[in-house]
């Protein structure tokens, strides 16, 4: 099997690149305190729909690796709104440790995650699933969008 980064390693290596950045690189500082602390809340929000959904995959026994074949199509939880979740939880973390740091160079260091996800995780993933369920699947991509 040929190797690659899965979703959480490249969400904690960019988060690391982000504090690295912020300390050595910032570019522009945006702000300081109190706004770092509503970062910190975003952050919580969005690494919390990220394991409520890893938990419903668990709870629903379907596969969660992004090269793996896929289990099941749901609809349950935010899956209704938006086709990744988990996804969107961890671009709401990173986004909301961009916040919390407070420089561009961590928010750029978010958006290369945000596009890194949008045109290579997410469409492996869609390839997948189109595979596996067929026309279900197309009718899901067609009612629910990729992100909001």
């Amino acid at each position: 099997m040929r190797w690659l980064i899965l979703p959480p390693s490249a969400l904690i290596f960019t988060a690391v690149i982000m504090v690295l950045l912020d300390q050595y690189v910032p570019l522009v500082r945006l702000w300081e305190s109190p706004y770092r602390w509503g970062g910190i809340a975003v952050l919580l929000v969005g690494l919390g729909i990220a394991q409520w959904h890893a938990q419903l995959f668990r709870q629903l026994e379907t596969n969660i690796d992004t090269f793996g074949e896929p289990g099941s199509l749901t609809r349950q939880g935010l899956f209704a709104v938006t086709r990744n979740p988990m996804y969107l939880g961890f671009v709401i973390a990173l986004t909301g440790l961009a916040i919390s740091l407070g420089s561009i160079a961590a928010f750029l260091a978010a958006l290369c995650f945000a596009l890194l996800v949008n045109f290579w995780y997410i469409p492996v993933e869609e390839r997948n699933m189109q595979h596996k369920f067929g026309q279900a699947y197309l009718d899901y991509k067609a009612e629910v969008r990729r992100w909001l």
